[in-house]
């Protein structure tokens, strides 16, 4: 199926936020009291669903916005620090260019976004950030309403399993990226739509798939 509306997560998929969420994540845990995470947590958590990581850190449900809330303002302080992913500009200038309309959503505020791509974000056509951990089919569906666009020409691209479930949920179609948060064989065995292995993938699969649309951005 082509696609005319690219909808991209942004930590893990965009930015290579997840060396930085490591360093900040147990100073985190002591302020919200949960479980912090050992070096060899890492890679089984990288497997796992974020229902099955919420009960191995024992962190409720109810902390949850404040937790997200509180790793907002810290990624707003030291957002320098975090680079988008190498190819990243030159893949969404190429899709801009194709003539796809791209859309973000986030659990990070629309402003750290803006700031994370910089000029790139020129790109986008629409944002809607804030998600919630499990808030990211609402997102999706906003981002129809707003575009007009019809779900099987869309398609939603992230890095976790939650990513590939709200995609599924609002009607749309999934890619995943193997280079974020969640272990590649994870994803795989989600059975995406599309599945990108390098971030040049994106620009080249989508592009020869292409149902033109209005180009965004300049």
């Amino acid at each position: 199926m082509p696609y005319s509306l690219v909808i991209f997560d942004l930590d893990g998929t965009l930015a290579d936020s997840f060396p930085w969420f490591l360093t900040v994540v147990n100073g985190v845990a002591r302020d919200y009291e949960f479980r912090p995470i050992r070096d060899e947590d890492i890679e089984p958590l990288r497997r796992a669903r974020s229902r099955d990581i919420l009960r191995h850190l024992e962190v409720p449900r109810w902390k949850l916005p404040a937790i997200a809330r509180h790793l907002r303002a810290l990624k707003r302080e030291q957002i320098d620090t975090i680079s988008l992913f190498p190819g990243v500009p030159a893949m969404l200038r190429t899709l801009r260019d194709a003539r796809l309309t791209l859309a973000l959503v986030s659990s990070d505020s629309e402003d750290n976004a803006r700031r994370q791509l910089g000029a790139h974000a020129a790109c986008f056509s629409s944002f809607a950030c804030g998600a919630s951990l499990f808030g990211k089919a609402a997102k999706f569906k906003t981002i129809m309403r707003r575009t007009g666009v019809a779900t099987a020409q869309a398609i939603a691209i992230g890095d976790e399993v939650r990513d590939i479930e709200a995609a599924r949920a609002a009607g749309i179609s999934c890619g995943a990226v193997t280079w974020g948060y969640a272990a590649s064989e994870t994803l795989v065995a989600m059975k995406p739509d599309l599945l990108f292995e390098k971030v040049d993938d994106i620009a080249a699969q989508l592009t020869s798939r292409i149902t033109t649309g209005p180009a965004v951005g300049g």
